[in-house]
């Protein structure tokens, strides 16, 4: 091979090598972008689209305190172009946001979960049915006698066939000293003339795990008396076969 012919192919080599290294630059993943963090005094948001044109986005903020501040909702009805704006007193922080239409009316209800620093509370809902541009408030109900024995906070909230489930587990004792029993109360939320209903779903109660500890119980005592009788009945055998022979 010539000088100039090892000048010429290593020039190939050299274009080709650099063709290699843009195609693997070109190939590479760019970077996913984050998303923007709020900035203060904002502290929550979360945007819940409804349908095509109606959305809602849902902000906490407050400054000086973690503890208390304010929540609005943002409608925005982009075909009609109209546009409205609905505040409250917050107490705690948003925990999440739901939507639902439980009357099954065509109307949205947002349902706003904050966490409490209320150890007789725990959780607060800020319910809100939207009828076009108005809001109605929705009076969310406490737990009765019945339904708190056992509560320690720790709610669930989701929607489950259009209605509002809210489960926690059930606690044996006060203070410091209750105990979780194992088992789960599950509520369901359902509305009627802007009135909330609740039902206690009978299997998640904590009569189950009372029935199936007593249950457990029985079916161990029954074992022992079985193995007892068994082992009496054993004995007394032997003891006549004993008798014969002598």
């Amino acid at each position: 091979m010539t000088y100039r012919s090892y000048l010429f192919v290593l020039l190939i080599g050299t274009v080709i090598a650099g063709c290699g290294s843009n195609e693997t630059k070109t190939a590479a993943v760019a970077p996913v972008a984050k998303k923007p963090a709020l900035m203060a005094p904002f502290r929550f948001h979360k945007l819940i689209e409804v349908s095509p044109g109606q959305s809602y986005d849902v902000l906490s903020w407050g400054r000086g305190s973690v503890d208390a501040g304010a929540f609005m909702i943002l409608h925005s009805d982009s075909s009609a172009i109209k546009y409205t704006t609905t505040t409250g007193d917050l107490d705690g922080s948003i925990v999440d946001v739901y939507n639902a239409d439980m009357d099954v009316d065509g109307n949205p209800e947002i349902l706003i979960q904050a966490k409490s620093t209320d150890t007789t509370s725990y959780t607060r809902l800020y319910a809100f049915e939207f009828n076009n541009s108005q809001a109605n408030k929705l009076d969310f109900p406490r737990l009765n006698s019945s339904q708190r024995k056992g509560y320690r906070g720790n709610d669930n909230f989701y929607i489950r066939d259009g209605k509002l489930i809210r489960e926690f587990p059930v606690y044996e004792g006060s203070g410091k000293d209750a105990k979780p029993t194992g088992a789960k109360r599950q509520l369901e939320y359902g509305l009627r003339g802007n009135e909330f209903t609740v039902k206690q779903l009978s299997k998640d109660s904590t009569d189950v795990a009372s029935k199936q500890q007593a249950t457990q119980n029985e079916e161990k005592k029954s074992t022992v008396q079985k193995s007892e009788k068994k082992s009496s009945s054993s004995g007394s055998g032997k003891k006549k076969r004993r008798k014969h022979r002598g």
